[in-house]
């Protein structure tokens, strides 16, 4: 019971669980162009100079004009997906409920379904590739699987803690990696997660998201607002949530000027200028909740949420 009140917890928080699993139909598109404020998305990634978003019923779209204008892709499932990834400028995985995978080698035109664990029971919150060929995902009940064949294939892997939720990875080619999730949930690893360390947490409750801001710099961030900032690997972390910023902090992105775009509960903006030092707050006009963000070459972000898609420009 108690592994069931958490999942559910979590997907309140996201925004996802009533309106992602309510008996509605989706609004019916056009092959060709797709009302983006009309469908719950929840993770969003670049291909390129493509954005590409993902969501409920497996839902992706793309847009080639940085956000101005979306289209649908062929997708496999109508399982909800909750994050997107790409290792280059075409080949991408998003990954959902029921541990379903899928993979794009086309820049998230086309998508096939290579793993699923319905019976499972655990949906997966993250995606994240060392290199071409390997990759790890995360999610619920601390679950982990692995590929070594360019996602072709996954692999369950033994979970380092638990069964918390994994809510969110980040790391580098260097083979740094941080994991966190429910419960004040850091754990490090220095070999692309093939081991893991538990990190002491500044903070008891969930991280949602986690940001390498540079060679040693971390930010993570999550429930009620709190963010916080480690420059030594994890050893010692600092707060930096402004005052007053309460809605929880669900996705984030690094700005081409160095800059850090965190989004979350009650539409709430968190920018900083200093990467991660310090933040200023503000929130968007129609307080719904944002999900994940991407910052594109010309400086605009592309946000998405419980309303679905939102170009932003640059100080906008």
């Amino acid at each position: 019971m108690n592994k069931i009140f958490g999942l559910a917890f979590f997907l309140v928080v996201l925004g996802a669980a009533a309106f992602a699993f309510s008996p509605r139909p989706l609004p019916v598109f056009p092959a060709t162009v797709v009302s983006a404020s009309r469908v719950l998305l929840l993770g969003v990634a670049t291909a390129g100079k493509r954005v590409v978003a993902v969501g409920e019923r497996g839902v992706v779209v793309v847009s080639d004009d940085e956000g101005r204008s979306w289209r649908v892709a062929k997708t496999p499932t109508e399982i909800t997906l909750t994050h997107v990834h790409f290792v280059d400028a075409r080949r991408g995985y998003a990954v959902g409920h029921d541990a379903v995978i899928l993979m794009t080698e086309d820049a998230g035109e086309t998508w096939t379904q290579v793993h699923a664990a319905p019976a499972e029971e655990k949906p997966l919150f993250a995606v994240w590739f060392e290199n071409a060929d390997r990759g790890i995902a995360a999610g619920a009940y601390s679950s982990l699987y692995q590929t070594t064949d360019g996602g072709r294939r996954w692999q369950p892997m033994p979970a380092p803690e638990g069964d918390r939720h994994f809510n969110a990875l980040a790391g580098g080619a260097d083979g740094k990696l941080l994991l966190v999730g429910e419960s004040g949930l850091i754990m490090r690893s220095g070999d692309a997660g093939r081991s893991w360390t538990m990190i002491d947490s500044p903070y008891k409750g969930s991280f949602f998201g986690v940001l390498r801001l540079g060679d040693a710099s971390w930010l993570t961030f999550g429930l009620r607002g709190n963010a916080f900032r480690s420059d030594d690997d994890g050893d010692s972390w600092k707060p930096v949530t402004p005052a007053g910023a309460g809605a929880s902090l669900m996705g984030g992105a690094l700005l081409p000027d160095g800059g850090v775009l965190l989004v979350g509960r009650e539409g709430v903006l968190l920018e900083s200028r200093d990467r991660g030092g310090s933040f200023t707050a503000r929130k968007t006009a129609d307080g719904k909740t944002l999900a994940a963000a991407v910052a594109l070459p010309s400086g605009a972000r592309v946000v998405v949420g419980e309303g679905g898609a939102a170009r932003l420009e640059a100080g906008g």
